[in-house]
């Protein structure tokens, strides 16, 4: 049985995006097929937590490959698109903008149901640690209001 989500689902509009595509390409390093994350559409500092979502595309460098004929969203993706999510919480900070947070590690990690082309993963995070050296962030995915994946993300500061 699925935890319960870190964010309550119902206080989530992906509709209402406060940070696009562009706003977390200028925080995030991250470009062209391994930008992830297509938008933020929850930011409460106050409350250390955060929710995005990525469109999956069926035009993807992946689809090809993973699997012919019933492509799935590679589960490492999902982690990186959650790794992203918990960078741009922690580099678009007060005191952190221009550092730049690398992967860490990742732990807890289950992956609960598939993800394919068509189908928007929305993430979620919250903030469990921030120390001047690395940061750590729960994170959780839902398609469709089923979670899909879940897992605990470590960033260093390089």
């Amino acid at each position: 049985m699925p935890p319960n989500p870190l964010i309550e689902l119902s206080r989530i509009d992906p509709a209402r995006v406060v940070v696009d595509r562009e706003g977390i390409y200028r925080v995030n390093p991250h470009r062209h097929e391994f930008q992830q994350l297509d938008g933020i559409c929850l930011l409460e500092r106050r409350e250390q937590m955060l929710a995005g979502f990525r469109d999956v595309r069926a035009d993807e460098f992946w689809v090809r490959g993973h699997i012919p004929g019933r492509p799935v969203f590679p589960g490492v993706l999902m982690i990186e698109t959650a790794a992203q999510l918990v960078s741009y919480y922690v580099m678009s900070g007060p005191d952190r903008q221009g550092d730049f947070l690398g992967f860490g590690g990742v732990d807890d990690v289950k992956f609960r149901g598939t993800v394919c082309p068509g189908n928007r993963i929305i993430m979620l995070g919250r903030m469990l640690e921030e120390r001047p050296r690395r940061c750590v962030g729960a994170t959780q995915g839902f398609v469709n209001g089923q979670m899909v994946y879940e897992g605990v993300i470590t960033g260093m500061w390089l």
